[in-house]
């Protein structure tokens, strides 16, 4: 009786080796070769901004898909050496301002203001391309916490101005110096309400340490409602040698702390060429600065501990332009 092997097993009658595939299946055995690119992909997002683009040209369009006058959609390239400004009165006084920008994005079925038609304006005007996105993209571009009502602005990082520079500037204009530099304040959204602050009270510009601080980014413009257009920000290799230089210069330096040595309102330096210095909510001015101010002025409040940076300097900013407007009067 024959014995039978495994199911599937070759039955070995014959002796010696048997004949192999011959190169039957050879391509199985062999790679896929290089993968391809991924605009040489058509399911790939790269592919099929590369398709559009050839049926744009095909259909004797000039220029690129994006251009002023023409809107597209699709995702957002992110650059890394730019700033993304948001919220309508930010983006449309940084296009008033002809801040150089990359590109101007709008929301798809945008509600159409006055606001919104003059960017458009500008925009074209200008040159900046016009690119239309979807609200996800950019709440995306806009972060977690900000706001875009629709639009942004893709401009370059922001150019910081010199500080003696800005100081010379304002003394050559005739105009009585009112600065405010900023002494560890580290939230770019309290700069920015500085900033607004600065430009509604009359003051020429802000004063930043190249450590420790708060920068003019996204945050910092959208804070501003747009008055990052139009109020310099200088930065300060040290905050204190510079407040020397400006002391020597004639400037009195004010610091701003809840135990301070004069009263806001008792304020005799108001309508002298000032800078006002504003600490962090947590530890105030650091002890350096305190000890190069001219005065430590107080803000007089009831029913809170302190007040946030932003709104310390603004009340400071208000006592010094009212003091001066009556006493031009």
């Amino acid at each position: 009786m024959a014995k039978h092997g495994r199911p599937g097993a070759s039955k070995g009658n014959k002796k010696g080796p048997t004949k192999g595939t011959g190169g039957k299946n050879k391509r199985s055995l062999e790679g896929r070769g290089p993968t391809p690119k991924a605009e040489d992909r058509a399911w790939h997002p790269a592919g099929k901004r590369k398709a559009a683009a050839e049926r744009y040209s095909a259909a004797g369009g000039k220029g690129k898909p994006g251009q002023p006058g023409q809107r597209s959609s699709g995702a957002v390239k992110k650059e890394d050496d730019t700033e993304t400004v948001t919220g309508r009165n930010s983006v449309l006084e940084a296009l008033r301002a002809k801040i150089p920008a990359s590109a101007f994005y709008i929301a798809q079925r945008v509600e159409m203001d006055d606001r919104v038609k003059e960017m458009l304006s500008i925009a074209t005007h200008r040159g900046i391309p016009v690119l239309e996105v979807t609200r996800p993209e950019l709440d995306r571009m806009a972060g977690f916490d900000g706001v875009h009502q629709g639009v942004a602005l893709k401009v370059p990082p922001y150019e910081y101005a010199h500080p003696q520079d800005l100081l010379e500037k304002i003394i050559d204009a005739g105009q009585t110096p009112l600065l405010v530099a900023l002494d560890g304040v580290t939230d770019p959204r309290n700069l920015g309400a500085i900033i607004r602050s600065t430009a509604a009270f009359g003051g020429q510009g802000i004063i930043l340490p190249q450590r420790r601080s708060a920068s003019v980014n996204s945050a910092a413009w959208k804070t501003s409602a747009g008055a990052a257009a139009r109020v310099p920000v200088a930065i300060a290799a040290n905050l204190t040698s510079l407040l020397k230089d400006f002391k020597k210069q004639g400037v009195f330096v004010l610091g701003l702390a809840g135990d301070g040595d004069v009263a806001l309102p008792e304020l005799e330096l108001a309508d002298r060429p000032v800078i006002i210095v504003v600490g962090s909510e947590g530890k105030g001015l650091s002890r350096l600065v305190t000890e190069t101010c001219d005065q430590v002025v107080s803000i007089p409040i009831t029913g809170a501990e302190s007040l946030n940076a932003g709104i310390a300097a603004s009340v400071a900013l208000y006592q010094v332009s009212t003091t001066r407007a009556a006493k031009r009067s």
